[in-house]
């Protein structure tokens, strides 16, 4: 089961001039320095306080800043409630709307069985996040995770009972909506349905992990339990996942030679570039080399590890470790979940080689993380990323 709870949640009040856009920013992690500092021109945007220009160990700045927008009303805070958070957007030519119920979850431990990982992470990430939390006790930004719904009748009263708090287009195109659940009975119906249910973390692994050791940290204190939290229904039709490219520089290995060590390792069909996106569903995954020759891999031979099913796992361990010892710091390894972009940077000669992944399926992730594996790091990229500054989970 998890605990999944309305929460008084704090939300932007908009002063006169102000704007939706002025306080909302996608998550931290995915910013450019460029678009940050427009984002942070704006005092009462929240990467002003995730990601505060004059940081340090102890958040000084960033927690002094929240405690002056509550103070001054720059924040205003709900009665307990759940948000409705809706993003319609195009993917592909299509357009699509993904709903996301917002509440805090309380957190635990993977082995419990009820909050299921599906990516491994990164430890340096974690420790500045956990320094974040002990200053500031509040949750900035949510997790986003992935449960098997509400059911038909409890979802049509969610979306008929949600009041629209705010609304921003961003520059992708992407229409964000949020609204305010608050009827009590409601939220009473919604926590005990979700007592019967597990969830898959689909982004955030860090901040949940962070969450976590920050509950340990706070064994007596109830509020500290919990973590921010947008829960999807597995079968939102919203619900799009796009692979997460690799693009490979080396220092000490040739094409010649990482062609020879590869198809030793995996069966290799050379095509053109048109031919590798025509066919890569049939394969494991592709490459595109800075000459321009481009391949399809699959593995060699059935293992008994059945993590190599996975092409980003294969990838991980055939190429990106087994030839070009990125595990050794041999070469350095970029990520990017376009793949025009991916083809423009090979075409430019940026790069000397790149791994073209298919689409994951969100019933293999569910398969292998309910069998406790985790995938490399960026396996998915769940679009559109869930935004922050709509509401924050102060802990008190």
């Amino acid at each position: 089961m998890v605990t999944f709870l309305p929460f008084k949640g704090y939300r932007p009040r908009l002063a006169a001039g102000e704007t939706t856009e002025s306080r909302v920013s996608p998550p931290y992690d995915v910013i450019g320095d460029d678009y940050l500092k427009q984002l942070q021109s704006n005092p009462g945007n929240v990467t002003n306080l995730t990601l505060s220009p004059d940081a340090d160990k102890r958040h000084t700045k960033s927690t002094k800043l929240l405690d002056e927008m509550i103070q001054t009303g720059a924040l205003l805070q709900d009665e307990p409630s759940y948000y409705l958070y809706e993003q319609t957007f195009t993917s592909k030519g299509k357009e699509y709307c993904r709903r996301g119920l917002v509440g805090i979850l309380r957190t635990e431990e993977y082995s419990e069985g009820n909050i299921i990982p599906h990516e491994e992470t990164f430890s340096k990430v974690k420790a500045d996040r956990l320094n974040l939390l002990r200053d500031m006790e509040t949750h900035l930004e949510s997790i986003f995770g992935i449960f098997p719904g509400l059911g038909e009748e409890l979802t049509k009263k969610v979306i008929n009972e949600a009041r629209l708090c705010a609304r921003y287009v961003d520059k992708d195109g992407v229409e964000h909506q949020y609204r305010r659940i608050s009827d009590e009975t409601l939220c009473a119906e919604i926590a005990e349905k979700l007592k019967d249910q597990k969830m898959l973390i689909a982004d955030g692994h860090h901040r949940y992990e962070t969450a976590l050791n920050y509950a340990k940290e706070n064994p007596g204190n109830e509020a500290k339990q919990f973590v921010l939290c947008t829960m999807v229904a597995a079968d939102d039709p919203g619900l799009v996942i796009w692979p997460t490219h690799r693009l490979i520089d080396a220092e000490d290995i040739g094409e010649t030679s990482a062609l020879k060590k590869i198809e030793k390792k995996m069966s290799m069909t050379e095509v053109t570039e048109e031919e590798m996106e025509a066919q890569l569903k049939d394969h494991l995954f592709g490459m595109i080399f800075k000459s321009g020759r481009c391949f399809l891999l699959d593995n060699k031979e059935e293992s008994d590890n059945i993590m190599f099913q996975l092409d980003t796992y294969s990838a991980q361990e055939n190429i990106l470790k087994g030839i070009y010892k990125s595990d050794e710091g041999k070469s350095k390894v970029s990520y990017n979940a376009e793949l025009e972009p991916v083809k423009q940077e090979m075409a430019e000669k940026k790069h000397d080689a790149a791994i073209i992944l298919n689409e994951p399926s969100l019933d293999t992730i569910w398969d292998l993380a309910g069998k406790g594996k985790r995938m490399p790091k960026k396996t998915t990229y769940f679009f559109p990323k869930i935004w922050s500054g709509w509401v924050f989970y102060k802990m008190e």
